[in-house]
């Protein structure tokens, strides 16, 4: 069972997922990574969302930056969103994570800095025990 489930968008993030996944590894951390489009795999990304026994998921996106928002709809676990610099610099991924309706929290941090991600997600992890 990984405690992190960290998913990206789309193979083109696999920068920022390294990123994220050294500093895991660094840490010893158990995680999972998967490429499950909140567009191109709604299905698939649903199914995975409700079936991981992950407590915290890192989702990776980029442009219109669906994801985060998508997976925090879908579960009460915390979702850290990773804006990733594809077009206007990652500030339209940025606004799209940061700008979450009422109801569905999505923690952001700063554009394609997946190490602050991980580090989060560890934080979290490490509040609950």
């Amino acid at each position: 069972m990984p405690d992190i489930a960290v998913i990206s968008g789309s193979k083109s993030d696999q920068t920022i997922v390294d990123r994220v996944l050294r500093k895991l590894d660094e840490k010893k951390a158990s995680y999972e990574h998967r490429v499950l489009s909140a567009h191109r795999d709604p299905v698939e990304l649903e199914k995975y969302i409700r079936e991981t026994d992950a407590l915290v998921f890192i989702a990776i996106a980029g442009l219109s930056a669906a994801l985060p928002g998508v997976i925090a709809s879908r579960t009460k676990r915390p979702v850290i969103g990773v804006p990733v610099s594809s077009k206007l610099g990652g500030l339209d991924a940025l606004l799209s994570i940061v700008q979450m309706p009422p109801g569905v929290p999505v923690a952001c941090v700063g554009i394609d800095n997946g190490e602050n991600a991980a580090l989060l997600a560890l934080k979290i992890l490490e509040s609950g025990r």
